[in-house]
């Protein structure tokens, strides 16, 4: 008898888990579709829409363009290490070229953004809830998805791409300054290899990748926030719940986009 509750009750606790994890994941796409919708429909919030711009990319270059080309040079050194025991040292220009545009330069980007902006989102958006400020927007007859979320999806999507982009740059130069003042290249060879064996297919689909990030970093930190728990404790775990969602989805994202491009 004892054995047959026990089991019951594990059986019961899987299955609350799995509803409550079924409604959030319909919260999340209804949320989803809602927001996208006021992104294209007006009125549009530029004044918004461009401090999110700032915050969100300009801010955000310095953390990036650092990790970038502290990466790049780490994976220069890890490539030439590796390639010695093949006597395949001339292949770390293209290596560490073709992985930071295709893979490390949108993942780690995305993720040093999600780090930063979706736990900035969702504490700004919970605190504001809150302190009832979202409600306060509704009374005074401003649509708060169109108001404060719609800004913050299209600052993020399309600012990522940019500053993937110039993380990329950096982050094949970190190689660049590591190839050539530490590993003994010549630096018109080891550009020439770089852009030899980088194709535009590599570029493009790292900035797709960056895109669809921004989007997700945008979307978990508002909805994190919009569906803020009251009080500190609320706001602490949206923000919590926030950076962990975004970087499990880029992850996941990463893969299936990989998936689909190569």
């Amino acid at each position: 008898m004892m054995i047959i509750q026990a089991i019951d009750g594990v059986l019961t606790r899987i299955g609350k888990s799995t509803l409550a994890m079924c409604e959030s994941i319909g919260q999340l796409v209804i949320f989803t579709v809602i927001a996208v919708s006021h992104v294209f429909r007006p009125p549009f919030y530029l004044n918004a829409f461009g401090r999110q711009l700032m915050t969100i990319g300009f801010y955000s270059l310095p953390v990036v363009g650092l990790t970038a080309l502290f990466t790049g040079g780490a994976l220069a050194l890890q490539i030439y290490s590796g390639g010695s025991r093949f006597s395949a040292e001339a292949v770390v220009p293209s290596i560490v070229a073709i992985a930071m545009v295709r893979e490390l330069g949108p993942v780690l980007g995305g993720l040093m953004v999600a780090g930063r902006v979706s736990t900035s989102i969702a504490a700004e958006l919970g605190t504001m809830r809150v302190t009832e400020q979202i409600d306060a927007l509704t009374t005074l007859s401003t649509n708060p998805m169109k108001y404060l979320v719609a800004p913050r999806l299209a600052a993020a999507t399309i600012t990522m791409p940019i500053l993937v982009f110039i993380g990329d740059t950096i982050g094949i130069m970190g190689g660049f300054m590591v190839g050539t003042g530490r590993l003994g290249f010549n630096q018109s060879t080891y550009l020439h290899n770089t852009w030899d064996f980088l194709e535009y297919d590599d570029i493009i689909s790292g900035l797709v990748k960056a895109a669809v990030f921004g989007f997700i970093i945008a979307l978990i930190g508002c909805y994190s926030g919009y569906h803020s728990g009251r009080g500190a404790q609320g706001v602490g775990n949206a923000t919590k719940s926030a950076v962990v969602t975004a970087s499990v989805l880029i992850f996941a994202s990463n893969y299936l986009l990989t998936e689909m491009f190569f």
